[in-house]
């Protein structure tokens, strides 16, 4: 006998499948990140397992520095770690090779960000 599905399992497997996916920001990343001492361009790599991130933050400046965060819909938030100051990036997901947002300096001061994806 083939099996049915009954109306209410049924909405619940259309929903499921019509679910939004994370973006997945996984791969290499130049950054712009404006500060009122200047413009530093850090190369992000990033690796994404459902909505977790995780990566390096390499620049000329600071070196290379672990990063963890997360993406929840269109927004994209990480902490970089191992320095003096933890400085928290939160983006938006203008498309999925661009990212713009903000940089607190642990509330030092702030910058603006963008980024665009060099390589996945």
């Amino acid at each position: 006998m083939p099996r049915t599905l009954t109306l209410p399992a049924l909405a619940a497997a259309t929903l499921l499948a019509a679910a939004p996916q994370p973006r997945n920001l996984s791969g290499s990343w130049s950054f712009a990140v404006v500060t009122e001492n200047g413009t530093g361009t850090p190369t992000v790599t990033l690796t994404q397992t459902g909505t977790q991130l995780a990566g390096t933050y390499e620049s000329s400046r600071m070196g290379a520095r672990t990063l963890s965060g997360s993406v929840k819909g269109d927004s994209v938030t990480f902490l970089l770690g191992g320095g003096q100051v933890p400085l928290t990036f939160l983006g938006v997901i203008e498309t999925d090779s661009t990212l713009k947002g903000t940089v607190d300096f642990a509330g030092q001061g702030g910058a603006t960000f963008t980024a665009k994806r060099i390589a996945k």
